[in-house]
């Protein structure tokens, strides 16, 4: 069953962004996973959320975005994230 992780990014430093995508994306599809989508144009449709871009990846299964999260290449890219934005993320299993 699929699952989806779902990032909240407020963006500090576009630059340190750019750098972080650069290394970070790889690591997604080298898990077998893609990006469905990443905007600033966020519709909030109810509620108090407030998020300035959203990024939704998709992969295999749960036990496959643990494996990704945990992987060295995406550690070590994640440091660059944490250098340019706060984030928010939840992983969440599809039906």
């Amino acid at each position: 069953m699929s699952a989806y992780v779902v990032v909240d990014v407020d963006v500090l430093d576009p630059d340190g962004l750019a750098a972080y995508r650069q290394a970070g994306v790889p690591t997604i599809a080298a898990h077998g996973g893609r990006v469905l989508a990443r905007s600033d144009d966020v519709v909030v449709l109810e509620g108090e959320w407030k998020p300035r871009r959203v990024v939704v990846l998709e992969f295999d299964d749960i036990e496959t975005v643990h494996r990704w999260h945990a992987s060295p290449e995406y550690q070590r890219a994640r440091l660059l994230r944490l250098e340019a934005a706060r984030t928010q993320s939840i992983a969440v299993p599809g039906v």
